[in-house]
C-alpha cells in the first residue's frame, strides 16, 4: 500500500494485508493468482491496460465457478450471491492511487475529480481505491449527469452514487396509474432519489412528506424535487420510515430481498430479515388518516426465491391491523427476465410487482 496513503472501500472491504505493485508486464493469469490468494494489486502502468486486465481477470473469475445445478432455487441463489461476493473480492484486489485532489497518476488516466467529489465529498488526502470500485464511481456520475429518463414522469431523474435509479420503471408506472384515495398530503416512505415523491406531486397531491435515513438518499431527493420544480409540495426530511401524523396516502417501495446486502447500493434491494417491510407494515396503521389508504409496492422475486411466502406477507399485513382493499399487478420488462443463461431466471422470469392498497381494518364492535 502507498504510504500515508487512505484505504477506500464503499463495500466496506477491509484494507488488505498482502500487497505487491503490479504495472503492463503482470498477465492476467498471474494477476488472477494473486488476486485470489488475498494479494492486493496496487497498479503503476497504463490506466486503459488496467481496465483491460481487470476484463481479463473478471473472464477468470466466471470460468472458474461452478455451474453444476442445485436442489432448490434458495441454493441457487445463495450461490449466486456467494459467486457474486468472490467475484467483489478479487476484482477488489486490483488498486489504482488517488492523489491529493482525486487526481489519479497513471497513463492515460481520465478526470474523474468531479465524479470523486460526488461520491466521497472534498479530497482529505492521497488514498488508495479499488479499479472497479471507481469505475463505478465514474459510472454513477455519468447517470447523474445524463439523467434517467422516467416515462410516467415525463421527466429525467439524476440518481446520485449509491442510490438506487429507477432504472426498472415497473414500480413507477403501478404509482402513476392508481387512483388516489386523496390529493390532499401524502407520505413518501423511503424516497431514495426522490421519484415517487416527485411523480405524487405531479399528480396533484397537495403536499408530500418524503422520508429517508440515508444521507445520499436525501440529497438527492432533494436534488431531483429541485431539478422538477416541486420543492414548494415535496419536503425532504430525516426519518427511520415514517414522519410524525397522519395522512391519508402512505406509500412505501421497501427493498424487494430478505438478504444482507454487500454494498451501499444493495440497500435498496436487500433488506435483512424483512426490517422496512415489517416496519413499514407495523407502524402504517398509526401513521394512516381516517379512511386512508397505505400503498405497498413490493415485488414477489423473494417469494420465487424461496425466501419469504404470501402467506408470510399476509400475515404481517393481518397482524399489523390492516386489510387488503385492493391489489394491481405488473410483469417485469428488465432484459434479465429473457436471459435464460441467468442462473436465477425462473425466479426472475415468474417475477410479479404489485401495488398493495392497504387500509386499516374496522375495529372490533364493543359488547
Amino acid at each position: 500500500m502507498l504510504a500515508g496513503a487512505r484505504w477506500r472501500s464503499e463495500s466496506g472491504a477491509p484494507r488488505p494485508d498482502r500487497v505487491e505493485i503490479a504495472d503492463d508486464r503482470m498477465t492476467a493469469d498471474v494477476a488472477f493468482r494473486l488476486a485470489s490468494g488475498g494479494t492486493a494489486l496496487v497498479w503503476r502502468g497504463d490506466f486503459v491496460n488496467a481496465r483491460q486486465l481487470l476484463s481479463a481477470m473478471g473472464r477468470r473469475v466466471e470460468r472458474s465457478r461452478r455451474r453444476v445445478p442445485l436442489a432448490s432455487t434458495v441454493d441457487e441463489f445463495r450461490r449466486h450471491r456467494q459467486a457474486r461476493a468472490r467475484r467483489a473480492r478479487i476484482l477488489g484486489m486490483l488498486l489504482v492511487p488517488l492523489e491529493d485532489g482525486y487526481e489519479v497518476p497513471l497513463r492515460r488516466a481520465p478526470d474523474v475529480r468531479d465524479a470523486c467529489r460526488e461520491a466521497y465529498g472534498e479530497s482529505d488526502g492521497p488514498s488508495v481505491v479499488a479499479l472497479r470500485e471507481l469505475l463505478g464511481v465514474v459510472g454513477a456520475h455519468e447517470w447523474r449527469r445524463k439523467g434517467v429518463d422516467v416515462p410516467a414522469l415525463g421527466a429525467k431523474i439524476h440518481p446520485h452514487y449509491g442510490v438506487f435509479s429507477p432504472v426498472r420503471g415497473e414500480y413507477v408506472d403501478l404509482v402513476a396509474g392508481a387512483a388516489l384515495p386523496s390529493a390532499e398530503l401524502a407520505f413518501d416512505i423511503g424516497t431514495g432519489s426522490g421519484v415517487l415523491a416527485a411523480l405524487l406531486a405531479r399528480r396533484g397531491v397537495a403536499k408530500v412528506v418524503a422520508t429517508d435515513a440515508d444521507d445520499r438518499a436525501l440529497a438527492c431527493a432533494r436534488d431531483n424535487i429541485g431539478r422538477l420544480g416541486c420543492a414548494d409540495t415535496v419536503e425532504v426530511v430525516r426519518a427511520d420510515l415514517f414522519p410524525p401524523g397522519r395522512a391519508p396516502l402512505v406509500v412505501c417501495n421497501p427493498p424487494w430481498v430478505p438478504a444482507k446486502p454487500s454494498s451501499p447500493l444493495e440497500h435498496a434491494v436487500y433488506d435483512p430479515g424483512s426490517r422496512m417491510l415489517r416496519g413499514f407494515l407495523g407502524g402504517l396503521p398509526a401513521h394512516l388518516a381516517d379512511g386512508g389508504e397505505g400503498w405497498l409496492v413490493l415485488s414477489d422475486f423473494a417469494e420465487h426465491l424461496g425466501l419469504r411466502t404470501r402467506d408470510e406477507l399476509l400475515g404481517w399485513i393481518d397482524a399489523a391491523g390492516l386489510v387488503v382493499l385492493d391489489r394491481a399487478d405488473i410483469a417485469p420488462r428488465h432484459p434479465k427476465a429473457a436471459d435464460r443463461d441467468d442462473p436465477l431466471h425462473h425466479a426472475r422470469a415468474a417475477e410479479t410487482t404489485s401495488l398493495w392498497r392497504l387500509g386499516r381494518a374496522d375495529p372490533v364492535p364493543q359488547r
